[in-house]
Protein backbone atom coordinates (compact mmCIF):
# COMPACT_ATOMS: atom_id res chain seq x y z
CA UNK A 1 0.00 0.00 0.00
CA UNK A 2 1.49 3.40 -0.98
CA UNK A 3 2.28 5.99 1.69
CA UNK A 4 -0.40 8.56 2.49
CA UNK A 5 -0.48 11.34 -0.09
CA UNK A 6 0.98 14.69 0.94
CA UNK A 7 -0.43 17.40 -1.32
CA UNK A 8 1.30 20.59 -2.36
CA UNK A 9 -1.50 22.85 -1.14
CA UNK A 10 -4.93 21.38 -0.51
CA UNK A 11 -8.09 23.23 0.58
CA UNK A 12 -8.54 23.65 4.33
CA UNK A 13 -12.05 24.27 5.57
CA UNK A 14 -12.91 25.98 8.84
CA UNK A 15 -15.98 25.62 11.05
CA UNK A 16 -18.51 27.93 9.39
CA UNK A 17 -18.25 27.51 5.60
CA UNK A 18 -21.03 24.92 5.59
CA UNK A 19 -23.25 27.20 7.67
CA UNK A 20 -23.08 29.92 5.01
CA UNK A 21 -23.63 27.41 2.19
CA UNK A 22 -26.63 25.91 3.95
CA UNK A 23 -28.02 29.40 4.41
CA UNK A 24 -27.72 29.96 0.64
CA UNK A 25 -29.71 26.77 0.05
CA UNK A 26 -32.27 27.55 2.75
CA UNK A 27 -32.94 31.00 1.31
CA UNK A 28 -32.78 29.72 -2.30
CA UNK A 29 -29.94 32.15 -3.17
CA UNK A 30 -28.23 29.64 -5.46
CA UNK A 31 -27.94 31.79 -8.58
CA UNK A 32 -25.04 34.24 -9.08
CA UNK A 33 -25.01 37.20 -6.69
CA UNK A 34 -26.91 37.42 -3.43
CA UNK A 35 -26.29 38.49 0.17
CA UNK A 36 -23.19 36.31 0.65
CA UNK A 37 -21.51 37.95 -2.36
CA UNK A 38 -22.17 41.35 -0.78
CA UNK A 39 -20.93 40.07 2.58
CA UNK A 40 -17.82 38.48 1.11
CA UNK A 41 -16.91 41.71 -0.69
CA UNK A 42 -17.32 43.62 2.57
CA UNK A 43 -15.13 41.05 4.35
CA UNK A 44 -12.39 41.58 1.75
CA UNK A 45 -12.65 45.35 2.12
CA UNK A 46 -12.44 45.11 5.90
CA UNK A 47 -9.44 42.78 5.83
CA UNK A 48 -7.37 44.59 3.22
CA UNK A 49 -8.45 48.16 3.96
CA UNK A 50 -9.42 48.74 0.34
CA UNK A 51 -12.55 50.80 -0.32
CA UNK A 52 -14.22 48.64 -2.97
CA UNK A 53 -14.20 44.98 -4.02
CA UNK A 54 -15.90 42.84 -6.68
CA UNK A 55 -16.16 39.08 -6.17
CA UNK A 56 -15.54 37.29 -9.46
CA UNK A 57 -15.18 33.84 -11.00
CA UNK A 58 -11.35 33.82 -10.99
CA UNK A 59 -8.24 35.93 -10.59
CA UNK A 60 -7.69 35.67 -14.34
CA UNK A 61 -11.13 37.19 -14.91
CA UNK A 62 -10.17 40.03 -12.57
CA UNK A 63 -7.03 40.81 -14.58
CA UNK A 64 -9.01 40.66 -17.82
CA UNK A 65 -11.59 43.11 -16.50
CA UNK A 66 -8.89 45.41 -15.15
CA UNK A 67 -7.29 45.61 -18.60
CA UNK A 68 -10.68 46.26 -20.22
CA UNK A 69 -11.41 49.01 -17.68
CA UNK A 70 -8.07 50.64 -18.54
CA UNK A 71 -9.07 50.61 -22.21
CA UNK A 72 -6.36 48.23 -23.42
CA UNK A 73 -6.67 47.73 -27.18
CA UNK A 74 -5.11 45.46 -29.82
CA UNK A 75 -1.51 46.51 -30.42
CA UNK A 76 -1.07 48.09 -26.99
CA UNK A 77 1.93 47.16 -24.86
CA UNK A 78 1.42 45.78 -21.35
CA UNK A 79 4.45 45.21 -19.12
CA UNK A 80 4.26 42.07 -17.02
CA UNK A 81 6.52 40.14 -14.70
CA UNK A 82 7.86 37.12 -16.59
CA UNK A 83 8.27 34.89 -13.54
CA UNK A 84 4.60 34.12 -12.88
CA UNK A 85 1.65 31.86 -13.66
CA UNK A 86 0.09 32.19 -17.11
CA UNK A 87 -3.11 33.62 -15.62
CA UNK A 88 -1.24 36.89 -15.07
CA UNK A 89 -0.50 37.15 -18.79
CA UNK A 90 -3.19 35.41 -20.82
CA UNK A 91 -5.70 38.29 -20.46
CA UNK A 92 -3.22 40.55 -22.29
CA UNK A 93 -3.48 38.18 -25.25
CA UNK A 94 -7.29 38.04 -24.95
CA UNK A 95 -7.34 41.73 -25.90
CA UNK A 96 -4.81 41.45 -28.73
CA UNK A 97 -2.22 43.44 -26.79
CA UNK A 98 1.47 42.54 -26.57
CA UNK A 99 3.03 41.42 -23.28
CA UNK A 100 6.44 42.94 -22.56
CA UNK A 101 8.16 40.66 -20.06
CA UNK A 102 10.49 41.79 -17.30
CA UNK A 103 12.97 39.76 -15.26
CA UNK A 104 12.90 39.31 -11.48
CA UNK A 105 15.28 40.57 -8.80
CA UNK A 106 16.94 38.24 -6.30
CA UNK A 107 15.62 39.69 -3.03
CA UNK A 108 11.91 38.94 -3.53
CA UNK A 109 11.91 37.03 -6.86
CA UNK A 110 9.45 39.60 -8.18
CA UNK A 111 9.64 42.19 -10.96
CA UNK A 112 12.99 43.99 -11.05
CA UNK A 113 12.54 47.80 -10.83
CA UNK A 114 15.70 48.46 -12.88
CA UNK A 115 14.64 46.12 -15.68
CA UNK A 116 11.12 47.55 -15.44
CA UNK A 117 12.36 51.05 -16.18
CA UNK A 118 14.46 49.68 -19.04
CA UNK A 119 11.31 48.11 -20.51
CA UNK A 120 9.30 51.33 -20.10
CA UNK A 121 11.95 53.37 -21.89
CA UNK A 122 12.21 50.77 -24.66
CA UNK A 123 8.45 50.97 -25.23
CA UNK A 124 8.42 54.76 -25.26
CA UNK A 125 11.43 55.01 -27.58
CA UNK A 126 9.88 52.72 -30.18
CA UNK A 127 12.42 49.96 -29.63
CA UNK A 128 9.74 47.39 -28.77
CA UNK A 129 7.16 47.81 -31.53
CA UNK A 130 8.80 50.12 -34.04
CA UNK A 131 6.72 53.08 -32.88
CA UNK A 132 6.76 55.15 -29.71
CA UNK A 133 4.19 53.78 -27.26
CA UNK A 134 3.52 54.41 -23.60
CA UNK A 135 2.75 51.07 -21.91
CA UNK A 136 -0.94 50.68 -21.22
CA UNK A 137 -0.35 49.02 -17.85
CA UNK A 138 2.19 47.36 -15.55
CA UNK A 139 1.35 44.01 -13.92
CA UNK A 140 3.67 43.18 -10.99
CA UNK A 141 3.07 39.92 -9.13
CA UNK A 142 3.55 39.06 -5.43
CA UNK A 143 4.94 35.60 -6.09
CA UNK A 144 4.34 32.78 -3.59
CA UNK A 145 3.05 35.42 -1.16
CA UNK A 146 6.24 37.51 -1.06
CA UNK A 147 5.44 41.20 -1.64
CA UNK A 148 7.09 42.86 -4.63
CA UNK A 149 9.07 46.07 -4.20
CA UNK A 150 5.93 48.16 -4.49
CA UNK A 151 7.50 51.41 -3.31
CA UNK A 152 9.94 51.42 -6.23
CA UNK A 153 7.40 50.01 -8.69
CA UNK A 154 4.77 52.62 -7.85
CA UNK A 155 7.37 55.40 -8.04
CA UNK A 156 8.19 54.34 -11.61
CA UNK A 157 4.49 54.05 -12.47
CA UNK A 158 3.88 57.61 -11.26
CA UNK A 159 7.02 58.92 -12.97
CA UNK A 160 5.87 57.59 -16.35
CA UNK A 161 2.12 57.89 -15.68
CA UNK A 162 1.32 54.21 -16.20
CA UNK A 163 -1.52 52.44 -14.35
CA UNK A 164 -0.69 49.40 -12.21
CA UNK A 165 -2.71 46.19 -11.97
CA UNK A 166 -1.32 44.48 -8.88
CA UNK A 167 -1.50 40.69 -9.07
CA UNK A 168 -1.88 39.59 -5.47
CA UNK A 169 -3.48 36.26 -6.40
CA UNK A 170 -0.99 34.40 -4.19
CA UNK A 171 -0.63 37.09 -1.53
CA UNK A 172 -3.84 37.56 0.45
CA UNK A 173 -2.63 38.19 3.99
CA UNK A 174 0.77 39.52 2.90
CA UNK A 175 1.80 43.11 3.61
CA UNK A 176 4.48 45.62 2.67
CA UNK A 177 5.24 48.09 5.46
CA UNK A 178 1.91 47.23 7.06
CA UNK A 179 -0.17 47.82 3.92
CA UNK A 180 -2.01 44.87 2.37
CA UNK A 181 -0.84 43.46 -0.93
CA UNK A 182 -3.40 44.20 -3.62
CA UNK A 183 -4.02 47.75 -2.39
CA UNK A 184 -1.03 49.62 -3.87
CA UNK A 185 -1.96 49.71 -7.55
CA UNK A 186 -4.88 51.31 -9.38
CA UNK A 187 -6.49 47.88 -9.14
CA UNK A 188 -5.55 44.72 -7.26
CA UNK A 189 -6.34 41.10 -8.01
CA UNK A 190 -6.95 38.14 -5.68
CA UNK A 191 -7.49 34.45 -6.37
CA UNK A 192 -9.49 31.91 -4.36
CA UNK A 193 -8.59 28.87 -6.43
CA UNK A 194 -8.61 25.54 -4.59
CA UNK A 195 -4.89 25.66 -3.79
CA UNK A 196 -4.76 29.23 -2.49
CA UNK A 197 -4.41 30.30 1.14
CA UNK A 198 -8.21 30.50 1.32
CA UNK A 199 -10.55 29.15 -1.32
CA UNK A 200 -14.07 29.52 -2.68
CA UNK A 201 -13.50 26.37 -4.78
CA UNK A 202 -12.92 28.67 -7.75
CA UNK A 203 -13.04 32.43 -7.64
CA UNK A 204 -11.24 35.74 -7.51
CA UNK A 205 -11.72 39.42 -6.74
CA UNK A 206 -10.90 42.85 -8.08
CA UNK A 207 -9.94 45.49 -5.52
CA UNK A 208 -9.65 49.26 -5.88
CA UNK A 209 -9.99 52.49 -3.94
CA UNK A 210 -11.52 53.99 -7.10
CA UNK A 211 -15.26 53.41 -6.97
CA UNK A 212 -16.02 53.72 -10.68
CA UNK A 213 -13.48 51.03 -11.57
CA UNK A 214 -15.12 48.43 -9.33
CA UNK A 215 -18.60 49.50 -10.41
CA UNK A 216 -17.59 49.03 -14.03
CA UNK A 217 -16.05 45.65 -13.22
CA UNK A 218 -19.33 44.48 -11.69
CA UNK A 219 -21.28 45.79 -14.69
CA UNK A 220 -19.01 44.09 -17.24
CA UNK A 221 -18.91 40.88 -15.19
CA UNK A 222 -22.70 40.50 -15.36
CA UNK A 223 -22.84 40.50 -19.18
CA UNK A 224 -22.89 44.31 -19.25
CA UNK A 225 -26.67 44.40 -19.00
CA UNK A 226 -28.04 47.94 -19.23
CA UNK A 227 -30.74 49.21 -16.91
CA UNK A 228 -33.90 48.29 -18.77
CA UNK A 229 -36.91 46.00 -18.22
CA UNK A 230 -35.62 43.86 -21.11
CA UNK A 231 -32.13 42.59 -21.88
CA UNK A 232 -30.26 45.42 -23.55
CA UNK A 233 -26.51 45.76 -24.08
CA UNK A 234 -24.41 48.70 -25.22
CA UNK A 235 -21.11 47.05 -24.21
CA UNK A 236 -19.59 43.61 -24.60
CA UNK A 237 -19.90 41.84 -21.26
CA UNK A 238 -18.64 38.70 -19.52
CA UNK A 239 -20.06 36.04 -17.25
CA UNK A 240 -17.50 36.64 -14.49
CA UNK A 241 -19.47 37.14 -11.26
CA UNK A 242 -19.16 34.83 -8.26
CA UNK A 243 -22.13 32.75 -7.14
CA UNK A 244 -23.78 33.26 -3.77
CA UNK A 245 -22.93 29.66 -2.79
CA UNK A 246 -19.20 30.06 -3.44
CA UNK A 247 -19.20 33.44 -1.71
CA UNK A 248 -20.65 31.66 1.34
CA UNK A 249 -17.59 29.40 1.38
CA UNK A 250 -15.44 32.52 1.10
CA UNK A 251 -17.12 34.16 4.10
CA UNK A 252 -16.33 31.15 6.25
CA UNK A 253 -12.75 31.08 4.95
CA UNK A 254 -12.23 34.76 5.77
CA UNK A 255 -12.96 33.97 9.41
CA UNK A 256 -9.91 31.68 9.57
CA UNK A 257 -7.58 33.62 7.23
CA UNK A 258 -5.25 34.98 9.97
CA UNK A 259 -4.90 31.44 11.32
CA UNK A 260 -4.13 30.10 7.83
CA UNK A 261 -1.39 32.70 7.37
CA UNK A 262 0.13 31.73 10.73
CA UNK A 263 0.00 28.03 9.80
CA UNK A 264 1.70 28.59 6.43
CA UNK A 265 4.40 30.69 8.06
CA UNK A 266 4.98 27.90 10.60
CA UNK A 267 5.50 25.50 7.69
CA UNK A 268 8.21 27.78 6.32
CA UNK A 269 9.90 27.98 9.72
CA UNK A 270 9.82 24.19 10.07
CA UNK A 271 11.41 23.61 6.66
CA UNK A 272 14.04 26.26 7.25
CA UNK A 273 15.00 24.76 10.61
CA UNK A 274 15.07 21.25 9.19
CA UNK A 275 16.79 21.93 5.87
CA UNK A 276 18.43 25.34 6.08
CA UNK A 277 21.77 23.94 7.22
CA UNK A 278 22.06 21.50 4.30
CA UNK A 279 24.78 22.44 1.85
CA UNK A 280 23.26 23.89 -1.33
CA UNK A 281 19.76 24.41 0.08
CA UNK A 282 18.46 27.96 0.63
CA UNK A 283 15.16 29.74 1.29
CA UNK A 284 13.75 33.14 0.37
CA UNK A 285 14.02 35.50 3.34
CA UNK A 286 11.79 38.50 4.03
CA UNK A 287 13.50 41.86 3.53
CA UNK A 288 12.80 44.46 6.22
CA UNK A 289 9.20 45.68 6.03
CA UNK A 290 8.04 42.68 3.95
CA UNK A 291 5.57 40.21 5.48
CA UNK A 292 4.76 37.12 3.38
CA UNK A 293 1.81 34.84 3.91
CA UNK A 294 4.21 32.05 2.82
CA UNK A 295 1.50 30.61 0.59
CA UNK A 296 4.07 28.15 -0.71
CA UNK A 297 7.43 27.46 0.89
CA UNK A 298 10.03 27.42 -1.89
CA UNK A 299 13.66 26.42 -1.74
CA UNK A 300 16.59 26.74 -4.12
CA UNK A 301 18.90 23.81 -4.82
CA UNK A 302 22.49 24.47 -5.90
CA UNK A 303 23.83 21.24 -7.48
CA UNK A 304 27.40 22.49 -7.14
CA UNK A 305 26.99 22.33 -3.35
CA UNK A 306 24.68 19.32 -3.00
CA UNK A 307 27.01 16.83 -4.64
CA UNK A 308 25.18 17.10 -7.95
CA UNK A 309 21.66 16.63 -6.56
CA UNK A 310 19.22 18.85 -8.49
CA UNK A 311 15.75 20.10 -7.74
CA UNK A 312 14.45 17.46 -10.18
CA UNK A 313 16.22 14.72 -8.25
CA UNK A 314 14.50 15.93 -5.09
CA UNK A 315 11.11 16.34 -6.76
CA UNK A 316 11.20 12.81 -8.18
CA UNK A 317 12.41 11.33 -4.90
CA UNK A 318 9.51 12.98 -3.07
CA UNK A 319 7.06 11.84 -5.75
CA UNK A 320 8.19 8.22 -5.27
CA UNK A 321 7.07 8.57 -1.65
CA UNK A 322 3.69 10.03 -2.74
CA UNK A 323 4.72 13.59 -1.82
CA UNK A 324 3.69 16.33 -4.23
CA UNK A 325 6.14 19.16 -4.91
CA UNK A 326 6.50 21.43 -7.95
CA UNK A 327 9.18 23.36 -9.82
CA UNK A 328 8.95 27.13 -9.56
CA UNK A 329 7.04 28.85 -12.38
CA UNK A 330 8.58 28.57 -15.81
CA UNK A 331 9.09 32.20 -16.91
CA UNK A 332 6.61 33.44 -19.47
CA UNK A 333 9.33 34.56 -21.89
CA UNK A 334 10.42 30.90 -22.10
CA UNK A 335 6.92 29.61 -22.82
CA UNK A 336 6.33 28.47 -26.42
CA UNK A 337 3.14 30.51 -26.69
CA UNK A 338 5.03 33.74 -25.87
CA UNK A 339 8.32 32.94 -27.58
CA UNK A 340 8.18 36.09 -29.74
CA UNK A 341 7.30 38.51 -26.94
CA UNK A 342 9.89 41.15 -25.93
CA UNK A 343 11.84 40.57 -22.72
CA UNK A 344 14.01 42.85 -20.57
CA UNK A 345 16.42 41.85 -17.83
CA UNK A 346 18.92 39.10 -17.18
CA UNK A 347 18.77 35.46 -16.14
CA UNK A 348 17.38 35.68 -12.60
CA UNK A 349 13.97 34.20 -13.42
CA UNK A 350 15.55 31.48 -15.55
CA UNK A 351 17.88 30.40 -12.73
CA UNK A 352 15.01 30.40 -10.25
CA UNK A 353 13.04 28.07 -12.52
CA UNK A 354 16.08 25.85 -13.04
CA UNK A 355 16.88 25.44 -9.35
CA UNK A 356 13.68 26.17 -7.42
CA UNK A 357 11.18 23.77 -5.84
CA UNK A 358 7.84 24.40 -4.10
CA UNK A 359 7.40 22.18 -1.05
CA UNK A 360 4.11 20.92 0.43
CA UNK A 361 2.71 23.95 2.20
CA UNK A 362 -0.92 23.34 3.09
CA UNK A 363 -2.19 24.87 6.31
CA UNK A 364 -3.64 21.45 7.19
CA UNK A 365 -0.26 19.66 7.19
CA UNK A 366 0.57 17.80 10.39
CA UNK A 367 4.00 17.90 12.00
CA UNK A 368 4.57 14.27 10.97
CA UNK A 369 3.86 15.27 7.35
CA UNK A 370 6.43 18.04 7.50
CA UNK A 371 8.97 15.75 9.13
CA UNK A 372 8.40 13.15 6.40
CA UNK A 373 9.17 15.74 3.72
CA UNK A 374 12.25 16.97 5.55
CA UNK A 375 13.59 13.46 6.13
CA UNK A 376 13.14 12.49 2.46
CA UNK A 377 14.97 15.60 1.27
CA UNK A 378 17.79 14.88 3.71
CA UNK A 379 17.98 11.32 2.39
CA UNK A 380 18.35 12.30 -1.25
CA UNK A 381 20.85 15.06 -0.48
CA UNK A 382 22.91 12.68 1.62
CA UNK A 383 23.01 10.24 -1.29
CA UNK A 384 24.51 12.93 -3.51
CA UNK A 385 27.15 13.86 -0.96
CA UNK A 386 28.11 10.21 -0.43
CA UNK A 387 28.47 9.55 -4.16
CA UNK A 388 30.78 12.53 -4.51
CA UNK A 389 32.70 12.01 -1.28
Amino acid sequence: MPPTKIWLSSPHMGANELKYVQDAFATNWIAPLGPHVDGFEQDLQNFTGVKHAAALSSGTAAIHLALVILGVQPGDLVICQSFTFSGSVNPIAYLGATPVFVDSEKETWNICPQALEEAILACESGKVSGKKQKPAAIIPVHLYGMPAKMQEIMALARKYDIPVIEDAAEALGSTFKGKACGTFGDMGVLSFNGNKIITTSGGGALLSDTEWMVKKAKFLATQARDEAPHYQHTHIGYNYRMSNVLAGIGRGQMEVLPERVAQRRRNFDYYKRGLGNLSGISFLEEPEGFHSNRWLTCMLVDPEKTGGITREDIRKYLWEDNIESRPLWKPMHLQPVFKNAPYYGGKVAEKLFENGLCLPSGSNLREEDLERVVSKIKEVCLKGLKVNA
